[in-house]
This record gives structure tokens, C-alpha cells and sequence, in this order.
């Protein structure tokens, strides 16, 4: 336990800042939390949060009340602490480049309340030298070296919704240093609650590092939905050819869908290429194929409409899920909503329900009830033992769509169709 004196601030109280707070808390800093939007500020001065994940508000209730965590949108309660951990959002504009706006912002904030001797620590995904360039910024703000009199360091997140409290701890973690130094006093800080390996580097090492993980797993997936496309032509259904490649003990084939959301995948493969002077091509066809499949899943809708010869502009659409994962209720580049977009001016209506973001409807009931068409966007728990057969008599007419494997055995009466399942 560390002394109750040393304070820490977390700038960005959001799916990572939050969580990541909470955790310096338990491990008894006095921690400050610095958040614009007012209502996140009072919601967690009151011990609730305002995203869904396990656990959390126990533990937030647990640090809030033993004076440990609080909340503010004032920066001037920044100031004397001894780090300053960065968990902002880095999203793309509309071109597909970085908008690095929330982070210099954040930077600013940091560098008007900062000491001589803190510790700066990004943990948002950024380009490759950012962290250098933030660096530089704080110099021309402060007029302090960076390296000597302040010290930076990127430490991103490897944390998955849904266990992110487990994973904080047991997940090695990497710290990017923009020197020696700056790197093992990060490491010294998250030794406070990290269990997993830590392993130090430079700065870009550390960004390009980050990136790669992400555009790995963006490239299988589209491996994977090229493989669905090509079961639609050989009408085979490609999950049980994956299962069945996978049992080589050198492949690991990802799961198709009806796309990659999250606040990760979705832009770093952009972040990487950003500041290169040439790239070469698979990165971005790999993306493009991730980008299609709410599209892709669109076709297959309008591929049962016409089997049954209704009028896409008469249609009823009920689409199960906006959350870009299973039992989360994070909507960040959702394909869900993606998909919504790209049919709801081409049908009559579309109902949505998500059982942790809300929609349209409050219930499954709700928003099948007189449907033509039923859409699987998501994979929540509650979508995978729904009564079909009760469901069906609720339709107008009973097509279902599933976008996320989630149904094993097609429901008997329905006219089903399914993201790799075979022709449509």
C-alpha cells in the first residue's frame, strides 16, 4: 500500500480512464479524475458508472467512499500530482486521418497544472511519435526539458470489455519511454497493482507496438469474412470449416460477422499507416473487407425479401443489438449501427433493441411483433436462448438474419440466412 499522501490524476473518465482510476485507487493513491462532461463528474462522485462492465460499480462505490477517488471538470484540482495518466478517446475524422484533438487538449491541461518531476503517461492509442511530439509540446507550454525535469511515457491498453479488472492486473504491459528513465518510473507506478509482465522500450516501439497487435487481428478477421463470401458461393457454412482448420495445430482462423466495431480495431490500422511515407496495400484491403460486411449483411436481408417477394420499401426490420460486442453496452463504430444506417431509408421501418444500450423497443417482444424480418447484430448472451417458435408468432412474416453466428440450428418455419452460412 502506498502512502495516502501521493495523488495521481486520470484525465479521461471513459471506458479505460475509469477503470484504470479505480485501480490506483484500490492500490491507495488519493486519485483525482478529471472529466469535462459534468454528468460523468457526478455520477461517479455519487459512486455509479456510467458504463457497464463487472464489477465496477462495487469497486467505485468501495474507493469513492473511502475518499479515495473523486471526480472533477475543474483542471486547477489537477495540480501536485505526481503523475498524470492520459486516457482520452483518438478517433479518425470523416477522411480517415487522426484526430488528435482530445489528446493535445488533454496535453495542454496537463502541461498549465503540471510540477517539475511528474510523470506523464499516454495511455491512449496514438500514431507512431506522437508521444515525442507531446513531449515537445510540453516543453514550448513549460519551458521544462522532457527527460529531466518531466518524464513521458506511452503505456497503452491491452484490456478487453468484460474483464477489464482482471485483465488491468494480469496483462503484461509495455512502457514506452522517451527515455531510460521515464519508462522504469512508469513501470515502478503500475507495479502498484500490475501482476503481469511489464516489459520497457522507447516510446514509438511502443505506439507502433499497440497498432500492430490491433491490425493483426483486423487483418484475420477479413481473412475470415473472405472465407464467408466464399462459402456463400460454395454453399458450405464456413464456421464448420473453420472449427474443423482449426484443429491444426498451426492455424487459428478468426470468426467472420457482420463486422469489426470498438473504439480499436476500427481505426488503428489508420493510426499506423498515418505517418508512413508508402504503404502496401493489404493493410487497407483488409480494412475495406471489414468496412463491407454490414453491407454484406444488408445483401442477405434483401436476398430473403426478394425469395418471398415482399417490397424492401414495405419492410419491417427488427435488429437485435447495437452494441459492438456481446454483453457490452459500448457502441463505439458499432457495425450494428453501421447497419442500421444502411437500410433504414430503404424499408418501411426498423426496430431496435439492445438490452444494455436500449433502442426503439424495450423488449425482443417489442420489436418483433408485426416484423417481416429479424436481424442478429449482436451477440448478447440474452439473444442466444430466445423461444423462436414464440417469437415467429409475434412476425408478419418470419425471416431471420444472423449476423453474429449466434443462432447454431436454424428455428423451424423461418426463412434464415447467415453471415458464412451458405448461399443466399
Amino acid at each position: 500500500m502506498v502512502e495516502d499522501s501521493r495523488k495521481i490524476a486520470v484525465i479521461g473518465l471513459g471506458y479505460i480512464g475509469l477503470p484504470t482510476a479505480i485501480m490506483f485507487a484500490k492500490a491507495g493513491f488519493n486519485v483525482v479524475g478529471y472529466e469535462i462532461r459534468q454528468e460523468i463528474v457526478e455520477r461517479v462522485n455519487s459512486g455509479k458508472s456510467h458504463i457497464v462492465e463487472p464489477e465496477i460499480n462495487e469497486l467505485l462505490r468501495e474507493v469513492v467512499e473511502r475518499g479515495k477517488l473523486r471526480a472533477t471538470s475543474n483542471p486547477e484540482e489537477l495540480r501536485g500530482a505526481e503523475a498524470y495518466i492520459v486516457c482520452v478517446q483518438t478517433p479518425l475524422k470523416d477522411d480517415r486521418t487522426p484526430d488528435l484533438s482530445y489528446l493535445e487538449s488533454a496535453i495542454r491541461t496537463v502541461a498549465k497544472n503540471m510540477e517539475k518531476g511528474a510523470l506523464i503517461v499516454i495511455e491512449s492509442t496514438v500514431p507512431p511519435l506522437t508521444t515525442v511530439r507531446m513531449a515537445k509540446l510540453i516543453e514550448e507550454i513549460t519551458g521544462l526539458k522532457a527527460g529531466r525535469d518531466f518524464y513521458m511515457v506511452h503505456a497503452p491498453e491491452r484490456v478487453m470489455p468484460g474483464r477489464i479488472f482482471k485483465e488491468l492486473v494480469y496483462n503484461s504491459r509495455i512502457f514506452g519511454g522517451i527515455n531510460e528513465e521515464s519508462a522504469e518510473m512508469a513501470e515502478k507506478l503500475y507495479r502498484s497493482f500490475v501482476k503481469g509482465q511489464t516489459f520497457k522500450t522507447s516510446s514509438t516501439v511502443s505506439e507502433v507496438v499497440k497498432l500492430m497487435e490491433n491490425t493483426f487481428r483486423d487483418v484475420n478477421i477479413a481473412l475470415a469474412n473472405e472465407f464467408a463470401f466464399l462459402a456463400h458461393q460454395y454453399g458450405i457454412d464456413v464456421f464448420e470449416a473453420i472449427e474443423l482448420a482449426n484443429t491444426h495445430p498451426r492455424v487459428r482462423i478468426h470468426t467472420p460477422g457482420i463486422g469489426v466495431g470498438g473504439h480499436c480495431l476500427p481505426k488503428d490500422s489508420h493510426l499506423l499507416l498515418w505517418p508512413a511515407k508508402e504503404d502496401f496495400g493489404l493493410i487497407r484491403l483488409a480494412r475495406e473487407i471489414n468496412d463491407s460486411m454490414p453491407l454484406f449483411t444488408k445483401d442477405l436481408l434483401f436476398s430473403a425479401f426478394k425469395q418471398l417477394n415482399i417490397p424492401p420499401e414495405d419492410g419491417v426490420v427488427a435488429v437485435l443489438g447495437l452494441a459492438y460486442k456481446g454483453d457490452s453496452d459500448d457502441t463505439r463504430n458499432s457495425p450494428a449501427l453501421a447497419f442500421v444506417e444502411a437500410i433504414e431509408e430503404d424499408v418501411k421501418e426498423v426496430r431496435t433493441y439492445d438490452p444494455f444500450v436500449g433502442g426503439s423497443a424495450n423488449t425482443v417482444e417489442e420489436a418483433v411483433e408485426g416484423a417481416d424480418a429479424v436481424v442478429i447484430a449482436t451477440d448478447h448472451a440474452e439473444f442466444r436462448n430466445l423461444d423462436w417458435e414464440k417469437l415467429g408468432k409475434l412476425m408478419r412474416t418470419k425471416i431471420l438474419i444472423d449476423g453474429r453466428h449466434v443462432i447454431k440450428e436454424p428455428p423451424r418455419g423461418f426463412l434464415f440466412k447467415g453471415v458464412g452460412r451458405g448461399e443466399y
